[in-house]
């Protein structure tokens, strides 16, 4: 029992100053053989971090800050970002910088030029935050087809044509990093799985003596989750469907808190699965911020999307069958009620309150 414990008081630690995971979209077009016209969106929060755009320190970035470190920005672009066909390309000539809405935030919008060798293999170099943020992802546009540059692997050979496989394990990928690093998605599926081992009565709560029983209310609970994210998902990352991203992250942490409060007041204890699909529907636009900003046409676009949705599955269904051999473990012990669930969702309302207001407020505690 100490050890879970311990294991709620790191998640309080570690995620109550989570912050979403980084991307850049990165559009490389050859004209002519060998002038190539480029667009790179960086979101300013990483543009913030990487330069401190924030002069005035009042957490709200203007296009005054913004344009003051223009020249930054362009010399942060180019020593980040190198390609080339047999040698260098030439220094990339930038158009006047420019701001655009992404699913998540304000990006920069750096359009540029340059003139490359008119024979060779094409090769990127890719480095942006390598050495602060493991968990950046590059998405890549090369003429028509889709890569994801990672600080892992930053050189990249272009030209060759991405087979469907290699697209879906790429995306499958990315799947299961975002929902293991989507901490406001686990903790809403982690609330809901809390109970699944206890039986509601009038007294309170008794722990379940099959452990199918668990299995079937897990199941109910987590295929309700499933469908629902699938299909805004689909409409979202599709551009069918639109909610404003603040809005929708606002509405993912009071769905946590919901979630939580429910376990220490229960209501609708039969009906969690329900609970599920409702909210898993505005989960669904959460996991499609990666995506949405792709504008991937024909059979492509939608391996790249099967590949994301089936690694998101994949990496929620692995955090469900860790957890739930441990929440059937320690069911019975005389702890499992105050500590676990009733501690439990405590410290989980009150990373989700934290969560709601920064949203809401456009803030940050951490």
């Amino acid at each position: 029992m100490k050890y879970l414990v311990i294991l709620w008081l790191c998640l309080y630690s570690s995620i109550v100053t989570a912050h979403k995971a980084s991307d850049s979209y990165l559009t490389l077009n050859v004209q002519d053989d060998a002038t190539v016209l480029g667009r790179w969106d960086i979101a300013l929060r990483d543009l913030d971090l990487l330069l401190n755009l924030d002069e005035n320190q009042d957490r709200q970035l203007t296009w005054g800050e913004v344009l003051q470190q223009n020249q930054a920005i362009e010399q942060l672009a180019r020593s980040n970002l190198l390609l080339q066909r047999g040698e260098p390309c030439q220094t990339f000539q930038f158009q006047p910088l420019a701001i655009d809405s992404h699913v998540d935030g304000q990006y920069a919008v750096l359009q540029f030029q340059t003139q490359c060798a008119s024979a060779g293999d094409w090769q990127l170099k890719y480095q942006l935050l390598a050495n602060i943020d493991q968990t950046h992802r590059g998405i890549l546009q090369w003429q028509q087809n889709y890569q994801v540059l990672t600080p892992a692997n930053t050189w990249q050979t272009l030209g060759i044509a991405t087979t469907k496989t290699q697209t879906f394990s790429q995306f499958w990928q990315q799947g299961v990093i975002h929902i293991w690093l989507g901490y406001d998605h686990i903790l809403f599926l982690i609330s809901l799985l809390l109970p699944v081992v206890l039986i509601r009565q009038q007294q309170g709560w008794r722990a379940v003596t099959d452990w199918r029983v668990a299995m079937i209310d897990a199941t109910w609970i987590v295929t309700a989750f499933t469908v629902a994210h699938s299909i805004t998902l689909v409409l979202a990352a599709q551009q069918w469907l639109y909610l404003p991203s603040r809005w929708v992250e606002s509405v993912i942490a009071l769905s946590v808190m919901i979630a939580a409060l429910h376990n220490l007041w229960p209501i609708w204890h039969r009906y969690r699965w329900l609970m599920a699909f409702v909210f898993g529907l505005i989960h669904g636009f959460g996991f499609a911020s990666v995506l949405a900003d792709i504008q991937v046409e024909g059979q492509i676009s939608l391996t790249a999307l099967l590949g994301f949705n089936v690694g998101v599955e994949t990496g929620q269904l692995a955090i469900v069958l860790l957890l739930i051999p441990i929440l059937y473990r320690f069911r019975e012990s005389s702890k499992y009620q105050s500590l676990i669930l009733k501690g439990g969702s405590g410290v989980i309302l009150l990373i989700a309150c934290l969560w709601f207001v920064e949203r809401v407020f456009a803030i940050q505690f951490g």
